[in-house]
């Protein structure tokens, strides 16, 4: 959907800049006026193809996040009014999270309720913040939704920081790898090539098919990374359509060893975020529904979707998930008592522990194993560049002996 950018007016005389999503300018203009705002300009912002495919936009980062939640929490249970507590966080910060925040601000005063103020950004705040700010204003206990919602974001920025450190060093591995390659091809291997040139003997195959590779490249750099990047808009592009994004879907969860451990952590995320909105009082379906969204895989997707019908049909939830094989029977056995002993919420959580525990372990071998490959298969091509480059000089040292 279009982002205009819109110059209007309130009712008390303020002028204000928003961002907002429309179908065309017609209808904006006509629901901005219904609201009894004065419309002075509509623009539609440009490069709108790079804010759909997910370039330009504006993000709102989970630590930033997880600190404004934090400053609203402490003033709420202060027993400020929200608007107060929002004046309050204003004066104190800026940058892009304090622009969105005085438009909600402003809705909030005009008589909107705290929540549809944020839906009017669902490309900053996430889905499931959305609805727990909803559960909080359905329950009368805005306070300990936040604070449900603190506890999910602290838990899931702790295991996502886990999974980068631990691919971090073999990272660093694979760039040294790539950047000596790189300099033996572009500096040491034409230098050997002007001197065999100069000399006019015969080179052998390997060391002519080397010398050969890097004349491309010096010549057709360029149009090969063009090429390439041409290739990732383009890919870009059709996994983000509904067949493609389900191919490279069903490719991730398939990869041998990588898929199980993609597979657990989308399920991990599920569960604690099923735990975290059932625990803000949202009914089971619906919060399942509110849930799936967070497994980022449309494979998985579809599966927990028939899930939910049968929940719906009266299913239990552990019976619903045991015919999607996503779970062992461990954390299904966990599942059925924490619902027959009515901690469903807690089991959810223990449960996502023992996924994020197994990918932790599975992460560790995998690094563990990672390290000395890198190293073997970076001294094997490394050392074959320079073998082949060394064949002629080889070659007329046995000659002269």
């Amino acid at each position: 959907m279009p982002i205009f950018t819109c110059k209007i007016g309130s009712s008390d005389g303020k002028i204000l800049m928003k961002e907002l999503d429309a179908v065309n300018e017609a209808l904006l203009r006509q629901s901005l006026e219904e609201q009894g705002y004065v419309v002075f300009e509509l623009r539609k912002k440009p490069f709108q193809f790079l804010l759909e495919s997910g370039f330009g936009r504006k993000k709102i980062g989970n630590k930033e996040l997880l600190l404004f939640n934090q400053e609203l929490l402490v003033l709420l249970k202060a027993g400020l009014p929200i608007t107060q507590a929002l004046d309050t966080i204003l004066e104190s910060g800026g940058g892009t999270l304090n622009e969105i925040l005085t438009a909600i601000r402003e809705d909030v005063k005009g008589g909107m309720a705290f929540s549809s103020a944020f839906e009017k950004f669902p490309r900053v705040f996430p889905h499931l913040y959305i609805a727990s700010i909803q559960a909080g204003e359905r329950t009368g206990d805005l306070p300990q939704t936040i604070r449900r919602y603190i506890a999910f974001l602290k838990r899931t920025e702790g295991f996502r920081g886990k999974i980068i450190a631990s691919l971090f060093y073999p990272a660093i591995l694979i760039s040294v790898a790539v950047v000596a390659v790189a300099l033996l091809l572009i500096y040491v291997v034409p230098t050997f090539s002007s001197i065999y040139a100069d000399s006019g003997g015969t080179l052998p195959l390997p060391t002519q098919m080397l010398i050969n590779f890097t004349g491309f490249l010096k010549h057709y750099l360029l149009l090969f990374l063009g090429a390439v990047f041409a290739g990732a808009v383009v890919f870009r592009r059709w996994s983000e359509t509904e067949a493609g994004r389900f191919a490279v879907d069903n490719v991730k969860i398939k990869t041998p060893f990588f898929g199980p451990i993609a597979t657990r952590y989308a399920v991990a995320g599920f569960t604690r975020t099923l735990a975290t909105v059932l625990g803000s009082g949202i009914p089971i379906v619906e919060a399942m529904r509110m849930s799936v969204g967070t497994l980022n895989n449309k494979v998985l997707e579809r599966g927990l979707l028939s899930a939910v019908h049968k929940v719906e049909e009266g299913s239990k939830l552990s019976s619903a998930l045991e015919s999607m094989k996503l779970m062992p029977p461990l954390a299904l056995r966990m599942l059925s008592v924490g619902e027959t002993t009515g901690s469903l919420e807690e089991m959810l959580g223990d449960i996502s522990d023992y996924f994020e525990d197994e990918i932790e372990r599975n992460l560790q071998v995998l690094t563990t194993a990672i390290e000395p490959a890198i190293m073997i298969v970076m001294g094997v091509i490394i050392g074959g560049i320079i073998i082949t480059m060394y064949l002629p000089i080889f070659k007329i040292a046995s000659t002269v002996s």
